[in-house]
Protein backbone atom coordinates (compact mmCIF):
# COMPACT_ATOMS: atom_id res chain seq x y z
CA UNK A 1 0.00 0.00 0.00
CA UNK A 2 1.12 3.55 -0.75
CA UNK A 3 0.52 6.82 1.05
CA UNK A 4 -0.10 9.95 -1.04
CA UNK A 5 1.49 13.12 0.32
CA UNK A 6 1.04 16.69 -0.89
CA UNK A 7 2.46 20.12 -0.08
CA UNK A 8 0.37 22.80 -1.79
CA UNK A 9 1.24 26.49 -1.83
CA UNK A 10 0.05 29.46 -3.80
CA UNK A 11 2.66 28.92 -6.53
CA UNK A 12 3.51 25.20 -6.61
CA UNK A 13 2.19 21.83 -5.49
CA UNK A 14 4.68 19.13 -4.52
CA UNK A 15 3.48 15.51 -4.50
CA UNK A 16 5.09 12.26 -3.36
CA UNK A 17 4.42 8.61 -2.56
CA UNK A 18 5.54 6.99 0.70
CA UNK A 19 5.82 3.26 1.26
CA UNK A 20 6.61 1.49 4.53
CA UNK A 21 6.93 4.80 6.30
CA UNK A 22 9.54 6.22 3.89
CA UNK A 23 9.09 8.80 1.13
CA UNK A 24 10.13 7.45 -2.27
CA UNK A 25 12.39 10.23 -3.53
CA UNK A 26 11.90 9.18 -7.15
CA UNK A 27 8.20 10.01 -6.90
CA UNK A 28 8.62 13.58 -5.63
CA UNK A 29 7.16 15.85 -8.31
CA UNK A 30 6.53 19.59 -8.46
CA UNK A 31 3.56 21.02 -10.37
CA UNK A 32 3.01 24.69 -11.23
CA UNK A 33 -0.35 25.86 -9.96
CA UNK A 34 -0.92 28.02 -13.03
CA UNK A 35 -0.98 24.87 -15.18
CA UNK A 36 -4.03 23.34 -13.44
CA UNK A 37 -7.58 24.45 -12.82
CA UNK A 38 -7.84 22.57 -9.51
CA UNK A 39 -5.86 20.47 -7.07
CA UNK A 40 -7.93 17.44 -8.07
CA UNK A 41 -6.44 17.77 -11.56
CA UNK A 42 -2.95 17.73 -10.01
CA UNK A 43 -3.78 14.51 -8.15
CA UNK A 44 -5.12 12.87 -11.30
CA UNK A 45 -2.00 13.81 -13.27
CA UNK A 46 0.36 12.65 -10.53
CA UNK A 47 -1.34 9.28 -10.02
CA UNK A 48 -1.36 8.72 -13.78
CA UNK A 49 2.39 9.44 -13.92
CA UNK A 50 2.93 6.98 -11.06
CA UNK A 51 0.98 4.18 -12.85
CA UNK A 52 -2.07 4.46 -10.62
CA UNK A 53 -0.71 2.99 -7.35
CA UNK A 54 -3.16 1.64 -4.74
CA UNK A 55 -3.45 4.47 -2.22
CA UNK A 56 -4.28 3.57 1.38
CA UNK A 57 -4.07 7.04 2.95
CA UNK A 58 -3.62 10.67 1.96
CA UNK A 59 -2.28 13.72 3.78
CA UNK A 60 -2.10 17.10 2.07
CA UNK A 61 -0.59 20.25 3.58
CA UNK A 62 -2.46 23.34 2.38
CA UNK A 63 -1.29 26.97 2.51
CA UNK A 64 -4.60 28.15 3.90
CA UNK A 65 -7.10 27.56 6.72
CA UNK A 66 -8.37 24.01 7.27
CA UNK A 67 -11.66 23.28 9.02
CA UNK A 68 -14.17 20.44 9.03
CA UNK A 69 -12.28 18.40 6.45
CA UNK A 70 -12.22 21.29 3.98
CA UNK A 71 -9.62 23.86 3.01
CA UNK A 72 -9.09 26.80 0.69
CA UNK A 73 -5.78 28.15 -0.58
CA UNK A 74 -5.23 31.71 0.64
CA UNK A 75 -3.47 32.85 -2.54
CA UNK A 76 -5.10 30.70 -5.26
CA UNK A 77 -8.70 29.78 -6.09
CA UNK A 78 -8.35 26.09 -5.19
CA UNK A 79 -10.54 24.27 -2.68
CA UNK A 80 -9.92 20.93 -0.98
CA UNK A 81 -12.31 18.37 0.51
CA UNK A 82 -11.34 15.19 2.37
CA UNK A 83 -14.40 13.28 1.16
CA UNK A 84 -13.75 14.26 -2.45
CA UNK A 85 -10.10 13.26 -2.21
CA UNK A 86 -11.14 9.92 -0.71
CA UNK A 87 -13.36 9.24 -3.72
CA UNK A 88 -10.70 10.43 -6.14
CA UNK A 89 -7.90 8.27 -4.68
CA UNK A 90 -9.99 5.39 -3.25
CA UNK A 91 -8.07 5.91 0.01
CA UNK A 92 -9.40 4.69 3.36
CA UNK A 93 -8.05 7.68 5.26
CA UNK A 94 -7.62 11.29 4.12
CA UNK A 95 -6.35 14.20 6.18
CA UNK A 96 -5.97 17.87 5.28
CA UNK A 97 -3.65 19.98 7.44
CA UNK A 98 -2.32 23.51 7.27
CA UNK A 99 1.15 23.77 5.71
CA UNK A 100 2.64 25.23 8.89
CA UNK A 101 1.11 22.36 10.88
CA UNK A 102 2.98 20.01 8.54
CA UNK A 103 6.23 21.83 9.25
CA UNK A 104 5.48 21.54 12.95
CA UNK A 105 5.13 17.76 12.67
CA UNK A 106 8.44 17.70 10.74
CA UNK A 107 10.53 19.54 13.35
CA UNK A 108 11.73 16.46 15.31
CA UNK A 109 13.18 14.92 12.13
CA UNK A 110 14.99 18.02 10.84
CA UNK A 111 18.76 17.60 10.85
CA UNK A 112 21.96 18.01 8.83
CA UNK A 113 21.70 20.30 5.82
CA UNK A 114 17.95 20.55 6.32
CA UNK A 115 18.33 22.74 9.40
CA UNK A 116 20.57 25.74 10.04
CA UNK A 117 21.29 27.14 13.51
CA UNK A 118 20.96 30.94 13.37
CA UNK A 119 21.20 31.68 17.07
CA UNK A 120 22.25 29.41 19.93
CA UNK A 121 20.71 29.66 23.38
CA UNK A 122 22.72 29.39 26.60
CA UNK A 123 23.68 25.95 27.90
CA UNK A 124 21.72 24.88 30.94
CA UNK A 125 18.71 27.01 30.05
CA UNK A 126 15.18 26.05 31.05
CA UNK A 127 13.44 23.66 28.64
CA UNK A 128 9.70 23.14 28.28
CA UNK A 129 9.11 20.84 25.29
CA UNK A 130 7.61 23.69 23.24
CA UNK A 131 8.68 24.95 19.81
CA UNK A 132 7.28 27.34 17.21
CA UNK A 133 7.47 27.38 13.42
CA UNK A 134 7.20 30.84 11.83
CA UNK A 135 6.50 30.78 8.09
CA UNK A 136 7.34 33.92 6.10
CA UNK A 137 6.79 33.59 2.35
CA UNK A 138 3.85 34.22 0.04
CA UNK A 139 1.79 34.27 3.24
CA UNK A 140 2.45 34.28 6.97
CA UNK A 141 1.49 31.84 9.71
CA UNK A 142 2.82 29.97 12.73
CA UNK A 143 2.53 26.51 14.25
CA UNK A 144 3.07 25.79 17.94
CA UNK A 145 4.57 22.36 18.69
CA UNK A 146 4.36 20.52 22.00
CA UNK A 147 6.13 17.31 23.01
CA UNK A 148 3.69 15.00 24.81
CA UNK A 149 4.44 12.43 27.54
CA UNK A 150 5.96 9.40 25.82
CA UNK A 151 7.70 11.45 23.13
CA UNK A 152 4.87 12.00 20.62
CA UNK A 153 4.23 15.56 19.49
CA UNK A 154 1.20 17.64 18.70
CA UNK A 155 1.27 20.47 16.16
CA UNK A 156 -1.43 23.07 16.64
CA UNK A 157 -3.29 24.97 13.94
CA UNK A 158 -3.32 28.77 13.86
CA UNK A 159 -4.12 31.71 11.61
CA UNK A 160 -1.63 34.16 13.10
CA UNK A 161 -1.21 35.98 9.79
CA UNK A 162 -4.72 37.40 10.03
CA UNK A 163 -4.27 38.88 13.50
CA UNK A 164 -3.91 42.62 13.98
CA UNK A 165 -0.39 43.98 13.93
CA UNK A 166 1.17 44.29 17.43
CA UNK A 167 1.18 47.88 18.70
CA UNK A 168 4.96 48.09 19.10
CA UNK A 169 5.48 47.20 15.44
CA UNK A 170 2.80 49.66 14.29
CA UNK A 171 4.52 52.41 16.30
CA UNK A 172 7.88 51.53 14.73
CA UNK A 173 6.29 51.67 11.25
CA UNK A 174 4.69 55.02 12.09
CA UNK A 175 8.10 56.31 13.14
CA UNK A 176 9.65 55.10 9.87
CA UNK A 177 6.86 55.86 7.40
CA UNK A 178 4.44 58.25 9.07
CA UNK A 179 1.18 57.37 10.82
CA UNK A 180 -0.96 57.56 7.69
CA UNK A 181 1.19 55.10 5.74
CA UNK A 182 1.65 52.83 8.77
CA UNK A 183 -2.13 52.29 8.91
CA UNK A 184 -1.90 50.51 5.54
CA UNK A 185 0.00 47.68 7.30
CA UNK A 186 -3.08 46.48 9.16
CA UNK A 187 -2.40 42.75 9.67
CA UNK A 188 0.57 40.55 10.46
CA UNK A 189 0.46 38.88 7.04
CA UNK A 190 0.11 42.14 5.11
CA UNK A 191 3.23 43.36 6.91
CA UNK A 192 5.47 40.29 7.02
CA UNK A 193 4.64 38.19 3.96
CA UNK A 194 6.62 38.87 0.79
CA UNK A 195 4.16 41.49 -0.40
CA UNK A 196 4.62 43.27 2.93
CA UNK A 197 8.33 43.70 2.27
CA UNK A 198 7.50 44.95 -1.24
CA UNK A 199 5.05 47.54 0.12
CA UNK A 200 7.42 48.57 2.92
CA UNK A 201 10.30 49.18 0.51
CA UNK A 202 8.06 51.19 -1.83
CA UNK A 203 6.70 53.29 1.05
CA UNK A 204 10.15 53.90 2.51
CA UNK A 205 11.86 54.85 -0.75
CA UNK A 206 9.03 56.30 -2.85
CA UNK A 207 9.94 53.89 -5.65
CA UNK A 208 7.45 51.80 -7.62
CA UNK A 209 6.63 48.49 -5.88
CA UNK A 210 8.74 45.49 -6.95
CA UNK A 211 8.62 41.86 -5.85
CA UNK A 212 10.38 40.92 -2.63
CA UNK A 213 12.73 38.63 -4.58
CA UNK A 214 13.94 41.65 -6.58
CA UNK A 215 14.57 43.61 -3.38
CA UNK A 216 16.58 40.68 -2.00
CA UNK A 217 18.68 40.44 -5.16
CA UNK A 218 19.31 44.20 -5.18
CA UNK A 219 20.28 44.16 -1.50
CA UNK A 220 22.67 41.26 -2.05
CA UNK A 221 24.19 43.16 -5.01
CA UNK A 222 24.95 46.10 -2.73
CA UNK A 223 22.17 48.53 -3.66
CA UNK A 224 22.01 50.85 -0.64
CA UNK A 225 18.25 51.51 -0.60
CA UNK A 226 17.32 47.84 -0.94
CA UNK A 227 19.88 46.81 1.69
CA UNK A 228 18.54 49.40 4.13
CA UNK A 229 14.95 48.27 3.59
CA UNK A 230 15.89 44.64 4.16
CA UNK A 231 17.92 45.45 7.27
CA UNK A 232 15.01 47.36 8.80
CA UNK A 233 12.58 44.64 7.75
CA UNK A 234 14.78 42.01 9.47
CA UNK A 235 14.66 44.11 12.65
CA UNK A 236 10.85 44.27 12.39
CA UNK A 237 10.69 40.49 11.99
CA UNK A 238 12.81 40.24 15.14
CA UNK A 239 10.35 42.49 16.99
CA UNK A 240 7.48 40.27 15.86
CA UNK A 241 9.29 37.08 16.86
CA UNK A 242 9.91 38.60 20.29
CA UNK A 243 6.13 38.96 20.67
CA UNK A 244 5.63 35.38 19.45
CA UNK A 245 8.32 34.09 21.83
CA UNK A 246 6.43 35.53 24.80
CA UNK A 247 3.10 34.27 23.45
CA UNK A 248 4.21 30.68 22.81
CA UNK A 249 7.41 30.31 24.93
CA UNK A 250 9.22 28.08 22.37
CA UNK A 251 12.24 27.26 24.53
CA UNK A 252 13.04 24.22 22.35
CA UNK A 253 13.42 26.54 19.37
CA UNK A 254 11.84 29.05 17.02
CA UNK A 255 12.05 27.73 13.44
CA UNK A 256 11.94 30.22 10.56
CA UNK A 257 10.64 28.90 7.24
CA UNK A 258 9.77 30.23 3.78
CA UNK A 259 11.48 32.41 1.19
CA UNK A 260 11.43 35.58 3.31
CA UNK A 261 12.61 33.57 6.30
CA UNK A 262 15.63 32.37 4.31
CA UNK A 263 16.47 35.96 3.38
CA UNK A 264 16.20 37.06 7.02
CA UNK A 265 18.73 34.34 7.94
CA UNK A 266 21.53 36.35 6.31
CA UNK A 267 20.59 39.35 8.46
CA UNK A 268 20.52 37.66 11.84
CA UNK A 269 22.26 40.60 13.57
CA UNK A 270 19.45 42.95 12.55
CA UNK A 271 16.88 40.30 13.50
CA UNK A 272 18.48 39.84 16.92
CA UNK A 273 18.47 43.61 17.52
CA UNK A 274 14.67 43.50 17.31
CA UNK A 275 14.34 40.13 19.05
CA UNK A 276 16.20 41.37 22.16
CA UNK A 277 15.16 45.03 21.98
CA UNK A 278 12.81 45.04 24.96
CA UNK A 279 14.30 44.45 28.44
CA UNK A 280 10.91 43.36 29.80
CA UNK A 281 10.82 39.53 30.07
CA UNK A 282 14.00 39.48 28.00
CA UNK A 283 15.05 36.14 29.49
CA UNK A 284 12.48 34.36 27.30
CA UNK A 285 13.87 35.43 23.89
CA UNK A 286 17.40 35.16 25.28
CA UNK A 287 16.76 31.49 26.08
CA UNK A 288 15.09 30.74 22.71
CA UNK A 289 17.35 29.27 20.01
CA UNK A 290 16.59 30.29 16.40
CA UNK A 291 16.72 27.84 13.49
CA UNK A 292 16.09 28.01 9.74
CA UNK A 293 14.27 25.17 7.98
CA UNK A 294 16.17 24.54 4.74
CA UNK A 295 14.72 21.13 3.81
CA UNK A 296 12.38 21.54 0.81
CA UNK A 297 10.84 18.17 1.73
CA UNK A 298 10.01 19.21 5.29
CA UNK A 299 6.25 19.62 4.74
CA UNK A 300 6.05 16.22 3.03
CA UNK A 301 7.86 14.63 5.96
CA UNK A 302 5.41 16.42 8.24
CA UNK A 303 2.48 14.96 6.31
CA UNK A 304 3.98 11.50 6.72
CA UNK A 305 4.39 12.09 10.49
CA UNK A 306 0.82 13.37 10.72
CA UNK A 307 -0.48 10.14 9.19
CA UNK A 308 1.63 8.10 11.62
Amino acid sequence: MAMLLGDVGGTNARMAIARNGVIDGQTVTRFRGDDFASFDDVVRRFLQEQDQPRISSVCVAVAGPVSGGRAQLTNRDWDFDESRLARLTDADHVRLINDLTALGYATPALQGDGLAVLRNAPDGRARNGQALVVGLGTGFNVCAVRVLPGGAITAMEAEEGHTNLPANIYLRLAELLGAGTAREFFSTEETFAGRGLSRFHAARTGAAPVRSEEIARAADAGEAAAAASYDIFAELVGLLCRELALRFMPLEGLFLAGSVGRSIASRIEQFEAGFLADPFMRHIPENTPIFLIRDDMAALHGCLAALA
